[in-house]
């Protein structure tokens, strides 16, 4: 099991950017992929973005390829979500979340055993 705490979110405008930042504790962190999922009033969570363990892999929801990128640092156990060009749809509450599985490609939200409390993002038009 792996401990996580998101930071950064908060209220911007349309077209301002946030970056999020997840710090994890409890486990071999460079060994399992790491995600980003959001979840919107009345929406199912989605995944939103993943990385490997190496951080060699990524992937990203269509609903936001070229505004966010995900970044790992295994040396500081950190992952974090740079989010750019930020628009009123992307307001949610966003969760970072560690796989409990090993390899690559990470799909599902079963795949992910470990979860941060949650961070507020809220967009302004």
């Amino acid at each position: 099991q792996v401990q996580l705490v998101e930071s950064g979110g908060g209220l911007v405008q349309a077209g301002d950017s946030l970056r999020l930042s997840c710090a994890a504790t409890g486990r071999t962190f460079r060994s399992y992929a790491m995600g980003w999922f959001r979840q919107a009033p009345g929406k199912e969570r989605e995944l939103v973005t993943a990385i490997s363990g190496s951080g060699g892999y990524t992937s990203y929801a269509d609903s936001v390829k070229g505004r966010f990128t995900i970044s790992r640092d295994n040396a500081k156990n950190t992952v974090a979500l740079q989010m750019n060009s930020l628009k009123p749809e992307d307001t949610a509450v966003y969760y970072c979340a560690a796989a409990d599985r090993l390899g690559w490609p990470i799909r599902r939200s079963s795949d992910f055993g470990s979860w941060g409390q949650g961070t507020q993002v809220t967009v302004s038009s």
